[in-house]
């Protein structure tokens, strides 16, 4: 599988001559062109992000803190700054934020490809550690009837085969399968399964919920909606 990278900058030139270059190196890159269309996209998705500073309303500085939260998915996942401004208190507070490198605008498409390279490498090592620091805590599976949820895996499963959810999916049914028989809130839901850092709206919640009815075939009957109160689980449809 490549190396998937997503480049933010509101300079849609800039985004392509990076897109190409980095495409050229066999990475897979896709672009936003602000750090609120980023924010909608499956984040967890990539393994490093390039990131320019001073964008419009949500600069680079706050995307990072709101995807650098302890338990995020995106905690570990590496960041590049890439911006114009080059003052040394720019890249100590970039530095300290949480980003793993900080490239300078204007930049040699070179040394950027080596920095990229030098990122994820450091990445793999640190997600290696991670990794093993985890992995004698064992979840059970949950379970109702032919409908399972690995928890160790992060995989659902229709029986035998893989149902294929995105990381927002898969935690509202989580939440909704071991909550079951209850009507929650679209807040409720929010609360449990988003971080208080990112600004979820309704509708977010609601496309989420067709998208997950759609894929887990009959069991997306059982997935109730109380119009005016919100969504819940329950054994009987």
């Amino acid at each position: 599988m490549r190396t998937k990278i997503l480049v933010i900058d509101d300079e849609e030139a800039l985004c392509e001559i990076l897109k190409f270059n980095l495409e050229k190196e066999g990475y897979e890159v896709d672009c936003a062109y602000s750090a609120e269309e980023a924010l909608e996209m499956n984040l967890q998705e990539y393994q490093l992000f390039i990131v320019d500073i001073m964008m419009e309303r949500l600069n680079g500085f706050d995307f990072a803190k709101r995807i650098r939260w302890d338990g995020s998915p995106t905690e570990l996942t590496p960041i590049i700054f890439c911006s114009a401004l080059d003052g040394e208190d720019d890249t100590v507070m970039g530095l300290n934020i949480g980003a793993d490198d900080y490239i300078t605008k204007p930049f040699v498409i070179s040394e950027v490809l080596a920095r990229v390279r030098a990122v994820l490498r450091r990445s793999r090592v640190t997600r290696q550690w991670a990794m093993a620091e985890t992995s004698s805590i064992y979840e059970p599976d949950v379970v109702f009837n032919d409908l399972r949820i690995d928890r160790n895996e992060k995989l659902c499963y229709l029986g035998e085969d893989e149902v294929p959810l995105t990381k927002t999916e898969f935690d509202i049914l989580l939440f909704l399968l071991t909550h079951r028989n209850r009507i929650y809130s679209r807040e409720e839901i929010i609360r449990k399964v988003w971080s208080k850092e990112i600004v979820v709206t309704n509708r977010t919640i609601d496309t989420n919920i067709a998208r997950l009815r759609r894929k887990i075939g009959e069991y997306g009957n059982n997935i109730v909606t109380r119009l005016g109160f919100g969504y819940g689980f329950f054994e009987t449809a």
